[in-house]
């Protein structure tokens, strides 16, 4: 009776074994358009998306063929999972393939990650984004059903692959349905790929082409993009860390020019603190990716602080702006000659000769000054974009700063001149 039901026992896991098997031979296959065999572990071919007459022999000269061997694990049994030549011709790299062979596993095997939890996955993050969850508690509870780690800091990346993933090459509308996911996979797959830490980022595709990545962005997690050999990155709320995100951000956009396709853009936000910064940090990422092809052209990473004088116009919010002037000038906190001497250079129409006479100071002086508020903010106010950023920055910190002050001084009632003679006022 027990082996009966040991041999039962066994039956069920072979056929499990089998179905997961076809189901990733069919997801892998759409994905790379190649030919896929899985094998188990003792060389026996278990499924295939090809057709079933054909008998593949991994021992075989046939087998020659296929570029690739990815062994994996799956139902408590190892196998390997082998790709022939894609049918479209196009050349795929190895590692990429790797990576989507195991993105496709983790799929099917566990439940959470079924192509119904995906699109949930897509539209949840879609809403985080958009700002259209406001309960901390729901969103929270949401991301844990999905798998989603939403308790490390995380700013947006956004990439924008339009021009790959959104190609109309095939003929019929599933087709092309099929050839958008596919695309969508080797994308994220590469992603997915360059980033190594666990955790480190979570990928969603909102649609129209785009791709929202949610970057680890504590210490931990950018300290491969930390620049140990020059200035620390400045410190600051939306600002910390921004130097290291925007170097990973560069790396990652070419890498996707290697892996994917040379027609990608993409735009880097800011980390802001608690949950709805996620929200934010996508705003800011959007707007440096569309101001940042308006005016500085396409395929390019992108991110506010590096966008000149197109910030402080193309941004709509005054919020923005002002922590924007705020971080700019932030260097300059502890050196208010080096201000006074800007405000003075540009009252005096950066001239040199009178901005010395007016300060009282030797032009070599001047000169030096100048010199010392380009090493310590990157931007030399003697060339007209960067001049234009300093002023418009000191004038929208100055005002912010008056409007600051004027809300904390005391409002005094003027008295109604009719109280005098006993007539009501007109504000009650």
């Amino acid at each position: 009776m027990l082996t009966q039901e040991l041999r039962h026992y066994a039956t069920v896991l072979t056929t499990q074994y089998e179905r997961v098997a076809r189901l990733i031979a069919d997801q892998v296959a759409e994905l790379l358009c190649a030919p896929i065999w899985v094998i188990d572990d003792q060389e026996a071919v278990v499924a295939s998306n090809i057709n079933s007459d054909y008998h593949f022999n991994p021992r075989s000269p046939a087998s020659e063929t296929a570029y690739l061997h990815i062994p994996v694990r799956f139902e408590g049994q190892s196998g390997t999972i082998i790709v022939g030549n894609p049918t479209t011709g196009e050349m795929i790299s190895p590692r990429l393939a790797e990576i989507l062979v195991q993105l496709v596993v983790n799929q099917v095997v566990i439940p959470n990650r079924s192509p119904q939890q995906q699109e949930r996955k897509n539209t949840f993050i879609y809403d985080l984004l958009m700002g259209s969850l406001a309960d901390e508690a729901s969103v929270m509870r949401e991301a844990s059903i999905l798998g989603l780690d939403l308790a490390s800091p995380r700013a947006v990346i956004l990439i924008d692959a339009a021009e790959y993933i959104l190609a109309t090459a095939q003929a019929s509308s599933t087709a092309h349905d099929a050839g958008i996911r596919r695309r969508t996979q080797l994308v994220i797959g590469s992603i997915v790929g360059f980033f190594h830490l666990p955790n480190d980022t979570i990928c969603a595709y909102i649609g129209n082409g785009q791709i929202a990545v949610l970057k680890a962005c504590n210490t931990k997690n950018l300290v491969t993009w930390a620049d140990t050999a020059g200035a620390p990155d400045r410190p600051g709320e939306g600002w910390a860390n921004l130097a290291a995100l925007k170097r990973a951000g560069e790396a990652l956009l070419a890498h996707l020019h290697r892996e994917s396709s040379p027609s990608i853009s993409l735009g880097i936000g800011r980390y802001h603190p608690y949950l709805e910064g996620i929200a934010r940090s996508y705003q800011d990422a959007h707007a440096a990716l569309s101001l940042g092809r308006c005016c500085h052209g396409e395929y390019r990473a992108y991110c506010l602080d590096g966008l000149g004088t197109a910030a402080f116009v193309g941004i709509p919010d005054e919020r923005t702006k002002v922590e924007l002037a705020t971080h700019l000038l932030s260097p300059l906190d502890h050196e208010p000659e080096l201000i006074e001497t800007l405000r003075t250079f540009f009252a005096e129409n950066c001239c040199p000769s009178t901005t010395a006479s007016r300060l009282v100071i030797h032009r070599n002086t001047l000169t030096y000054r100048l010199q010392k508020v380009v090493l310590l903010t990157g931007l030399d106010p003697r060339r007209f974009d960067d001049a234009a950023q300093i002023h418009l920055a000191l004038l929208l910190r100055s005002f912010s700063s008056h409007a600051a002050r004027r809300s904390e001084t005391p409002q005094v009632m003027k008295p109604n001149p009719g109280e005098a003679y006993g007539l009501e006022s007109p504000h009650r």
